[in-house]
C-alpha cells in the first residue's frame, strides 16, 4: 500500500469549471435537503417546509402568506445551498485537502453547515431557535454529511478540481 492509498486522483487542472462545480453541488444539495425536510417533517403539507425557511426572514407571518412565502423559502434554501458550495469551492483553492479527500472533507463541511445553520443562523433569524428532539437533531446532523457535504465535495472535485 502506498502513502496515497484511499485517495483518488483529482481531475486535470484544465477541467476546472467553477460555475458548474458550484451550480451542480448547490442544486443537488438544495434538492436533497429540501426533500429530506419534507419527507421527515411535513409529508402531508410540504408547503410548510419552504414557509418555515421563509420564516427566517418573515417570521411567523410566512405561514399565512401561502405560495408567495413558499417560493421565497425555496429561493432562500437554494441560495444557502449555492452559498455553501461557493464557500467550499473557494476554500478548495487554498486547501487541496478538500479536493484530494472529498469524503472526509465533505462530511466535515456537512457537519459545519449543520452547526452554523442550527446554532447561529436560525437562532438569530426571525424564525427564532428550533425546538427539535435530540433524535431529530441527530438524524439531521447525519443527513447533512450525506446530503449537503458530500454532494458539494464531489461536485467541486469533479468540476472544480
Amino acid at each position: 500500500m502506498t502513502a496515497n492509498a484511499g485517495t483518488v486522483p483529482a481531475p486535470p487542472r484544465a477541467a476546472r469549471r467553477p460555475g458548474l462545480a458550484i451550480a451542480v453541488g448547490g442544486v443537488i444539495v438544495g434538492l436533497l435537503d429540501l426533500t429530506y425536510a419534507i419527507v421527515v417533517y411535513s409529508p402531508k403539507r410540504p408547503i410548510l417546509i419552504p414557509q418555515a425557511i421563509a420564516a427566517g426572514v418573515l417570521g411567523r407571518a410566512s405561514f399565512s402568506d401561502g405560495a408567495r412565502s413558499a417560493v421565497l423559502g425555496v429561493i432562500l434554501h437554494f441560495g444557502i445551498a449555492l452559498g455553501a458550495a461557493t464557500v467550499y469551492y473557494l476554500a478548495s483553492r487554498k486547501w487541496r485537502f478538500l479536493i484530494d479527500r472529498p469524503v472526509i472533507a465533505g462530511m466535515i463541511v456537512g457537519a459545519c453547515v449543520y452547526l452554523v445553520m442550527h446554532y447561529v443562523i436560525v437562532p438569530l433569524s426571525a424564525a427564532g431557535p428550533s425546538h427539535m428532539s435530540f433524535a431529530l437533531k441527530s438524524a439531521e446532523f447525519v443527513e447533512h454529511w450525506f446530503c449537503v457535504g458530500l454532494p458539494i465535495a464531489f461536485s467541486v472535485r469533479k468540476f472544480g478540481g
